[in-house]
């Protein structure tokens, strides 16, 4: 029962460490990976109080050296499904009615040992899992899941205080209540942090939920399980089943108590589940809350006015760190014709320097893309721009899977505005860029808005005041989140809230409170303290 109103820590960002040589971190994260490396993990299904193995099982490898196995995880049938559900929904009136410190207490601690005893292991295996140089791991599975907990509890406390106005007569309050049933959290590859965020956020608020990780995020999966578990999440809140995504998604949508998605992925699968969600809606005991973030085909627009070298690392570093594999990444941009021999330069010449293989090696800006199918649709689209008469390789082009699944860093160049890479996702170390006439910038704006379906991520680079007001006010539709002069990349919790419309999403705002408004269902209570005996109003006379 509360006895106070409670002031959390305030939230702070946590400091992303450098990993320099000969530094304590350095060291403990390469003996990490080498320990995991050297391992073999078996991840089971975590079903309420049980670990479950059913036997049938798949390799976890690494992108980089696919033949080395690290270890396995079991895959769910469906009536493990059905019990992960039924394990939630008995978890949820004990949890739903847990004294909301003590939730914060948990997630908290969560943060406070990723920050330190797991920090080392937590990176490793989003370096051995996904193919995540440190940097990018750090920035990622420690740094912004640390900072993902940290908030959203700071979050949790600014909506509770969120209440309406009372007078003498009446004492009016708003609370905060968990959804009616459970909550589905379907959550990809690229980001560690999003894959935890996911189920925790929703279960922050009070919410139960059954979490499908990607099979490509297994290995850190486990990781944030066992933090979850020494953090004292207790048993049944978050349920994690693995397995065939289409036979889990179709069990979770057809019960009755299914009360919200949770997801980030690819438009077409969300686009997917949402017209599932609305052919069932009628079996179900409340309207789902539907949340998603998908897919981007983010910009990067130079005016005359931009600074050269600015302008090239913004595309080096928004189309090419994590291999392009962020759903914020560049991956077109516009050039002036003015700008385009020295940005063109820069370009190739950053590109060349860049050294390509394990992200053992720290001296390996690029690693491999996450499986064979995103390697065979990166090396499809390269193949026709060697092809296609209004398109041009300047830098990269080359591939090789024989022991990664390792894509070049590449920069196309076409004629044609409308060339196919300007307009579909590749979600790989790819940019195509069109350069455009000095005098034709508003034309180019509209390009910018007209191209592409969707409107995640967006970078304008210019010294002119003037043009960067037009160009914010003319993109306002293109891009949930909008960059003046910076990479389009790059979010953090708290300072940058992440996320899209159009075909990127419900642009809820992960990194804010927008998101966790999502997982309640306020109720308004009224508490009149001399209540009326009589119908009759004054006017009666």
């Amino acid at each position: 029962m509360l006895k106070g109103f409670f002031n959390v820590p305030k939230a702070v960002n946590e400091p992303v460490k450098g990993y320099a040589p000969n530094s304590p971190e350095k060291d403990a994260v390469l003996s990490a990976y080498q320990n995991m490396w050297n391992s073999k993990v078996d991840v089971p299904l975590y079903i309420g109080s049980e670990e479950i193995r059913t036997g049938n099982t798949r390799n976890i490898t690494a992108p980089h050296d696919h033949k080395h196995v690290v270890g396995s995880y079991h895959l769910a049938e469906k009536t493990h499904v059905e019990k992960a559900i039924s394990n939630a929904l008995a978890s949820r009136e004990k949890w739903a009615n847990m004294a909301w410190e003590q939730r914060a207490a948990i997630f908290l601690k969560a943060a406070e040992l990723i920050a330190g005893p797991y920090r080392a292991r937590i990176n490793a295996a989003t370096m051995i899992g996904q193919s995540k140089n440190i940097h990018q791991a750090e920035i990622d599975a420690s740094c912004e899941l640390i900072d993902f907990l940290r908030y959203n509890v700071e979050f949790m406390t600014q909506i509770y205080n969120d209440q309406p106005k009372s007078d003498s007569t009446t004492w009016n309050r708003l609370e905060y209540r968990p959804l009616e049933g459970f909550v589905y959290a379907i959550t990809p590859f690229n980001f560690t942090a999003i894959a935890a965020n996911l189920p925790a956020s929703a279960a922050m608020m009070g919410n139960v939920v059954v979490w499908k990780p990607s099979d490509s995020q297994v290995f850190s999966a486990k990781v944030i399980t066992d933090v979850f578990k020494e953090a004292g999440v207790p048993d049944g809140v978050i349920n994690v089943v693995f397995g065939d995504a289409l036979m889990i998604t179709d069990t979770v949508l057809a019960s009755p108590d299914f009360a919200g998605v949770h997801f980030t992925g690819s438009t077409h699968v969300f686009k997917e589940i949402w017209a599932k969600i609305g052919a069932n809606i009628n079996r179900y005991k409340t309207y789902p809350r539907i949340v998603g973030e998908t897919g981007g085909k983010d910009f990067i627009i130079a005016h005359p006015s931009a600074n050269v070298k600015q302008v090239a690392t913004g595309i080096v570093r928004g189309a090419f760190e994590f291999q392009g594999q962020k759903c914020s990444a560049a991956s077109r941009a516009y050039i002036p014709q003015s700008l385009w021999p020295a940005v063109k330069e820069q370009v190739i010449s950053d590109v060349k320097s860049m050294k390509m293989g394990s992200p053992e090696d720290f001296g390996n800006f690029i690693t491999a893309v996450i499986h064979e199918g995103s390697f065979d649709k990166l090396a499809k689209y390269i193949d026709q721009a060697k092809k296609d008469a209004d398109a041009e390789i300047i830098v990269g082009g080359n591939y090789d899977k024989s022991v990664g699944y390792f894509v070049e860093p590449t920069v196309i160049v076409t004629t044609n505005p409308k060339y196919t890479t300007m307009e579909t996702e590749l979600f790989g170390p790819v940019i195509t860029i069109y350069v455009y006439e000095d005098a034709k910038w508003g034309e180019t704006l509209e390009l910018v808005d007209t191209t592409s379906e969707y409107a995640l991520t967006g970078a304008v680079f210019s010294q002119d005041r003037y043009a960067i007001e037009v160009a914010t006010t003319k993109l306002q539709n293109a891009a949930g989140n909008f960059y003046i002069n910076d990479k389009p990349t790059g979010a953090v919790v708290g300072m940058q809230p992440f996320g899209g419309a159009r075909a990127s999403g419900t642009n809820d705002k992960a990194g804010s409170a927008l998101n966790l408004l999502r997982w309640v269902s306020p109720r308004t209570i009224k508490e009149t303290f001399v209540t009326p005996e009589d119908y009759r109003y004054p006017f009666l006379g």
